[in-house]
């Protein structure tokens, strides 16, 4: 037993802090579990022949198809006209689209697919798009409950039920609570978020609005500069923008205004110079609009744009030089300015995760240079030749569009403005909907095994030509595949070695005569809160034999535990570790870590109540 809390202890350290990759740390569990005798080597590899593995797999296949295809944007696209523009109608319109889609399709998907169609009715509809990403998330979150396909750990609990002699769920045993869930919760974010979400616009954002003949780079201030020591709103100007969110709210941009004419007969417009976008400092970024009192210092770098001209002139008045970029293995100075830069996320599962940056090959096989990477709101301009990405992390790229897009494909980048995504399928929109109708009504009518039902119909995704083969073995996330392979025999080893018995009366003894009701609202709040520091899947597999052992000495039904993991572990608002979707909107909305909390910890407490008080009444003890 105290072998078995020794590998939990360093399972659990590893998969939150990441010292290692989530595959690595899942095969060296595996491995300690067979040689230290806990299991039998058949039994510690059982992972990887699980259903819930299988049925995971397939399902990032079928989502991958209808992302392929492009079958979710044209829905959207279609319902936000009926918004007229009002952020709050856009958001009941996104609020009913995401979580029907979520409820049968990976998150991951789901929200990968609506953040360029969100950045776009933005754009569309004068919107910041911090408005608008972060509850695409939350409403993906809330829609994976409903469904036992919604998300991962709906299967994983179901799968782990099912290994421990129980009945297992069906694909609708989670929509009672699951539908409140997203009512209660969508209702919350649609009248909240307008008002406690930033008003900020993102790099994408800002230069989307520009014509093609602006440019966007970065510039160093050195000692030698004619603006250090100076305060930023007595070098930029302060110009009124377009409407934001309401027409008397505007938005203001913050342009040089140059003291010299560029012709001496030429007067000097209010318009002309370059404009500031970011300011980088000690890894903190500054938006303009959050900048106007800062001092410049020697180290700081401004990201600005404007045309050529403008910019040379901003060097030259400024004593400025052009910042330097990463390619391959060294920095170099940036030649010139007429490259596209953008922002690319790295997604989950990609080709980039958990590599070099350098080892990449970005600029060698590409011609695109790194200006920096933000991470968890961070941003990074030095050791980045030292830097392993993560999912979510976010790449200022400058270069040609051909090579940025085929960056973007091969190594699984999210680009987010700026460059056309890759060519979508939409002829096989129709077909790739077909044939996941076709598993969510077969699993709802017939008594076929879910497993069965979604390899099937990842098997026609590839057939049907919705996708091509190299493009659903990249949609295979292999770093929750194997997670849930290293995670699954814990479970298991906690039965064998008495050690869920041992925690639960432990527990019992420590709560005493509490009753079950208040017993299962703990349950529920340390399942979610755990859920901020390890994987949702991970939390799930460690304490559904703990459930089932605690229903077992209560003489309760397990389901009612069971329900309480499974949501608890799938409600993740409060920080953008917690839940991919989260990390991966970080990025594109301009979000700061304390920004989740602003909408999360309402939300986490409106979600612990609903299940609180209606867990036990759908699901009696």
């Amino acid at each position: 037993m105290w072998i078995l809390v020794a590998v939990l202890v360093a399972a659990a350290t590893l998969f939150s802090t990441r010292w290692l990759p989530v595959e690595v740390t899942a095969v060296l569990t595996v491995v300690a579990l067979a040689l230290s005798g806990l299991l039998s080597p058949q039994e510690a590899l059982a992972g990887f022949a699980s259903t819930a593995t299988l049925t995971v797999g397939a399902m990032f296949v079928l989502s991958a198809g209808l992302l392929r295809t492009g079958a979710l944007e044209q829905v959207t696209i279609h319902l936000a006209r009926f918004s007229g523009g009002s952020p709050r109608r856009l958001l009941v319109l996104l609020g009913l689209v995401i979580p029907v889609a979520s409820a049968f399709i990976n998150n991951t998907p789901v929200v990968v697919m609506m953040i360029p169609v969100v950045l776009s009715l933005s754009r569309r509809f004068q919107i910041r798009p911090s408005k608008l990403l972060m509850p695409v998330s939350y409403f993906a979150v809330l829609g994976g409950t409903t469904t036992l396909l919604g998300t991962s750990t709906n299967i994983l609990v179901d799968d782990l039920f099912r290994q421990a002699g129980g009945t297992g769920f069906g694909l609708f045993d989670f929509t009672p609570l699951g539908v409140v869930f997203s009512l209660v919760g969508g209702l919350f974010i649609v009248f909240t978020a307008e008002r406690l979400l930033p008003d900020r616009e993102p790099l994408a954002g800002l230069r989307s609005q520009r014509d093609s003949g602006h440019f966007v780079t970065e510039v160093e201030v050195s000692p030698e500069s004619a603006i250090q020591g100076q305060r930023i709103s007595a070098i930029f100007r302060l110009l009124p923008g377009r409407a934001v969110a309401r027409p008397r709210i505007l938005r203001s941009h913050r342009r040089v205004s140059p003291r010299i004419p560029v012709h001496p007969s030429a007067p000097a417009r209010p318009e002309e110079g370059v404009e500031l976008l970011e300011v980088f400092r000690n890894g903190r970024i500054y938006r303009a609009e959050e900048a106007r009192d800062l001092i410049l210092q020697p180290g700081d770098a401004l990201l600005i744009a404007g045309t050529a001209t403008e910019i040379a002139h901003f060097l030259q008045e400024t004593r400025t030089e052009l910042a330097s970029a990463l390619e391959d293995e060294a920095r170099r100075a940036i030649q010139d300015v007429e490259h596209l830069v953008v922002e690319a996320v790295v997604l989950p599962g990609a080709a980039a995760h958990r590599r070099p940056i350098p080892e990449l090959g970005l600029f060698r096989r590409y011609g695109v240079r790194v200006l920096g990477l933000q991470r968890w709101g961070l941003h990074r301009r030095t050791g980045l030749r030292r830097t392993r990405l993560q999912s979510g992390d976010v790449l200022l790229l400058q270069g040609q569009p051909p090579g940025l897009r085929a960056a973007a494909d091969d190594l699984g980048l999210l680009l987010v403005e700026g460059v056309d995504q890759g060519i979508l399928r939409r002829a096989k929109n129709r077909m790739a909907l077909l044939i996941m109708a076709g598993v969510v009504g077969l699993a709802a009518v017939t008594g076929l095994p879910i497993v069965l039902l979604a390899l099937a119909g990842a098997a026609l995704m590839v057939a049907t030509r919705c996708l091509r083969v190299d493009e659903a073995l990249r949609a295979l996330n292999a770093s929750t595949l194997m997670l849930l392979v290293g995670t699954i025999p814990l479970g298991l080893a906690m039965e064998r070695t008495g050690l869920a018995h041992v925690l639960v009366q432990a527990l019992i003894a420590a709560l005493g005569d509490l009753h079950p009701v208040f017993l299962l609202s703990g349950f529920y709040l340390f399942t979610t809160l755990l859920t901020e520091l390890l994987s949702n899947n991970a939390v799930a597999v460690l304490l559904t034999p703990i459930a089932l052992t605690l229903a077992q000495e209560m003489a309760i039904s397990p389901t009612p535990l069971l329900m309480a993991v499974a949501y608890g572990a799938s409600a993740c608002f409060l920080t953008p570790i917690g839940y991919q979707t989260n990390a991966i909107v970080m990025g594109p909305g301009g979000y700061t870590f304390t920004d989740y909390l602003r909408l999360g910890v309402p939300l986490t407490l409106i979600c612990w109540l609903a299940a609180s008080l209606l867990i036990p009444v759908l699901w009696p003890l």
